[in-house]
């Protein structure tokens, strides 16, 4: 199906959208977000309403771009355009924001971390993040930037984990563990050290312990496992178990 989609005009793959049965439109979706061509995001571009189709197809569309394994600028600044000053129903905006995240991330993978929309990308969410005064708003840009992965992110997401509220800390944790040891830096360690041993205010144990993953994993120092050993004593016995554990497979 993909294959005959790559060959197909625009007019072709839209009308093919427009007069599919209601059941079947999902797949097709999914399909014509595969091909990538330009015909194809084109149709989509043309078909996708995103003040009116129904919310399942919508989220059909992002998961399916989100998940695209080598997805394209165009397919970005499709979702950007969609996005881009509408009002739209707020599971559709959140998908949409984690989805533009995904894509960058990929897309800098792909070494394209230039491309002009995935600059914009990167800006719609860094923007959104210094506007978002909601805290589950904090939380979807936060799950953006992790998706994302990108390095000139990561101060962003350690002021975040330090200052802010449980959910906020946990999303931002969350997002830092997903970068590779070489972007765990001194500076990474010091503030997850902070946030385990509670320096500056009181945790939750959830952050807590992603904080003391992102010590154990990623070249522990000697003295940062002695202290995270000695911490378990005045845990309760679940989170005390599970990171003893963790020692004893690194020591294995």
């Amino acid at each position: 199906f993909i294959q005959m989609l790559r060959g197909a005009k625009k007019r072709d793959i839209l009308q093919l959208l427009r007069r599919a049965p209601q059941e079947t439109r999902p797949f097709l979706v999914e399909v014509a977000v595969a091909t990538q061509s330009v015909a194809s995001l084109a149709a989509l571009s043309d078909f996708l309403d995103f003040s009116k189709e129904p919310k399942s197809l919508l989220e059909k569309f992002l998961y399916a771009a989100a998940f695209s394994p080598r997805p394209s600028g165009e397919l970005l600044h499709l979702i950007l355009d969609k996005l881009d000053g509408k009002q739209l129903a707020p599971e559709i905006w959140e998908t949409g924001i984690v989805a533009v995240g995904s894509l960058v991330g990929k897309l800098c993978q792909q070494k394209l971390c230039g491309l002009q929309v995935v600059e914009h990308g990167v800006e719609t969410i860094l923007r959104g993040l210094r506007g978002a005064e909601q805290e589950p708003e904090v939380v979807i840009y936060l799950l953006a930037l992790g998706n994302a992965m990108l390095p000139e992110t990561i101060p962003t997401l350690l002021e975040h984990a330090e200052d802010g509220p449980t959910a906020v800390t946990a999303a931002a944790t969350s997002a830092l563990q997903r970068f590779p040891a070489p972007h765990i830096c001194s500076k990474v360690k010091r503030a997850m050290r902070r946030i385990f041993h509670q320096k500056r205010k009181s945790y939750d144990k959830t952050c807590r312990l992603a904080a003391a993953e992102i010590l154990l994993d990623n070249q522990p120092l000697p003295m940062d496992v002695i202290n995270i050993l000695l911490a378990t004593s005045e845990m309760e016995a679940e989170m005390a178990t599970f990171l003893l554990l963790k020692i004893q497979n690194s020591l294995h």
